[in-house]
Order: structure tokens, then C-alpha cells, then sequence
């Protein structure tokens, strides 16, 4: 019998490396800047514009809420900078002319796979739940492309947002806010202090009250996570491979086997742009841990 839990986590990599490699794209933030973005800042911004053009006419609250781990002090400068939902919708174009570009320069071994995988991968996406699942629900509804390299990219992404939601959602089941789940993320990681949070632009205030609400619950001491806070990080990141079994389960062990097979080669040279263009702790949910 199949290991759908085995499955859902070994495709989890190349599902998230297949989307994220476009968030640090220079091809990207070139036309990031193109539409007004200032240089300094086009990149954090730029992705936040691109990836929260389907729920930018909720406005700035919903964008924060759903994002999870991302400063809200990032997402209210894009919408300030950004404006209206039509502009978020020119930066969602401008990440999909890069993603077409990028494709074929970085990892051209890919666009076949992700060619032939839209026609089968729709039909499963459009059977995943969306209850609760914000940001799944809010790309589900976009118009679906009609190249069919970006239509298998924008499937993927749907199942990549499906999991995400269902990640926070068990995040806030286990009592965690914003600064609580990047720490404990970081430590689980094993990432210096600290890096996870401040990447993702959390305020030093919000830090400290981090911390200070995990020692609270006995999980750090002395901005020490400890064993119980890794742990529980585990159990989450173990939760959310057994809640998204369903998209492979839907697909069946031929076309699972087929996609890590045919992804996984090309989703190690995406992951080795993303060391050029970001650096070796970005994208972490693509990244092997030391001695998992």
C-alpha cells in the first residue's frame, strides 16, 4: 500500500521549490522596479504584491492574516506603495512573465513535466476543500492560463497554498502567534537565532513578545527554545504532511511517483539559484534538515 504521508512529505520539496525560486528572481524584481517599486525594497515587496494579488481587494488586514509569518509593517508598505487591486494584479503578471523566463534559463528540464502536469493536476485541485483555506480559495478563483507551462505552475501553486493554509491553520490550533511560530520554526530549523523571524521583516518588539510568550508556556528560557518547543514544531510540521495527503491520494501513486521523479532534479537546480539570489537559509521548506 501506498505511504501518503511519505509521499505528501517528499513532494512538499519539490512542490514549494517549483513556486519559491521566483520569489528572490532577478528577472522579477527587474520588473518589479519597471512597475514603481523602489530597488531597495522591490524584492520583499514585489512578492508580496505578486503573491497577494488574488486577496488584495480584501485590503491590507486580510493580506496579513493570511500570509502567517510575514511582517505586517512589509504588507501595509506595498499596499501604501502598491495602491489598488488592479496594481497588485500588473505585479501578479510581471512574476509570471519572469516565472516563463526563468523557467526555461534555470531549470529548462522542468517545462515538459510542468506542461503535461496542469491537465491532470486541475482536476485535483478543484476537489480540495476550501474551507478555512483563505489563499488556496482566493487562487483557486483566478483565470486559469492558457500557456501550458504557467498553467501547470499556477496548479502547483494552488496545491502549495492548500498546505499552507492548512499549516497555519494547525500553527493557530497550537496557540502560536506571528513571532511564536518563526522562532520555534527557526530552532527546528537550526538556524542561528533569530534569522527566521527577522527575514521575514518581524518588528523587535514583536520578537521580544515572542519570546517572552514562549517562555511563558514553558517552551524557551533565556531566548533558548527548548526541547518541548522543538518538538512541538515537529508535531506541526508532522500534522501538516498527514492533513494534505488528499492532492497525491486524488492523483494516484502512478502520477505521484511520476511528479517526484520527474520534479525532483530540476527543483535541485531551482534550489541552487535560490543560494545565488537569496542565500543558503532561504526557502527552508525546501531544504533537507541536518539529521531529519
Amino acid at each position: 500500500m501506498t505511504d501518503w504521508i511519505a509521499t505528501t512529505r517528499r513532494n512538499a520539496r519539490s512542490v514549494q521549490t517549483t513556486i519559491g525560486w521566483v520569489f528572490w528572481d532577478p528577472g522579477a524584481v527587474e520588473r518589479y522596479v519597471a512597475l514603481g517599486l523602489p530597488e531597495a525594497f522591490a524584492e520583499p515587496l514585489g512578492y508580496i504584491a505578486s503573491r497577494g494579488a488574488p486577496l488584495a481587494g480584501a485590503g491590507p488586514d486580510a493580506v496579513i492574516a493570511a500570509f502567517g509569518s510575514i511582517s505586517a509593517l512589509g504588507i501595509r508598505a506595498t499596499f501604501d506603495l502598491v495602491g489598488d487591486a488592479q496594481r497588485f494584479e500588473a505585479f501578479r503578471a510581471a512574476r509570471d512573465e519572469a516565472i516563463a523566463a526563468g523557467l526555461r534559463e534555470h531549470a529548462p528540464s522542468i517545462v515538459e513535466p510542468l506542461s503535461e502536469l496542469g491537465t491532470v493536476l486541475w482536476p485535483v485541485v478543484d476537489q480540495l476543500p476550501a474551507m478555512g483555506r483563505v489563499l488556496y480559495g482566493a487562487h483557486l478563483a483566478l483565470p486559469r492560463p492558457d500557456d501550458p507551462l504557467l498553467s501547470g505552475w499556477h496548479a502547483v501553486n494552488c496545491i502549495r497554498e492548500w498546505r499552507g493554509d492548512t499549516h497555519w491553520a494547525i500553527t493557530v490550533a497550537a496557540g502560536l502567534g506571528q513571532a511564536e511560530a518563526s522562532i520555534l520554526h527557526n530552532a527546528w530549523l537550526g538556524y542561528e537565532p533569530d534569522w527566521l523571524a527577522t527575514s521575514r521583516g518581524t518588528a523587535p518588539e514583536e520578537l521580544e513578545a515572542g519570546w517572552a510568550a514562549l517562555q511563558r508556556k514553558r517552551l524557551a528560557a533565556d531566548r533558548t527554545v527548548l526541547p518541548d518547543g522543538v518538538a512541538l514544531r515537529q508535531q506541526i510540521e508532522d500534522d501538516t504532511d498527514r492533513l494534505t495527503t488528499l492532492p497525491w491520494e486524488l492523483l494516484g501513486d502512478e502520477r505521484s511517483r511520476w511528479f517526484a521523479e520527474a520534479f525532483e532534479p530540476p527543483c535541485e537546480q531551482l534550489l541552487a539559484r535560490v543560494d545565488v539570489t537569496a542565500g543558503p537559509n532561504y526557502q527552508p521548506a525546501s531544504r533537507l534538515r541536518p539529521g531529519a
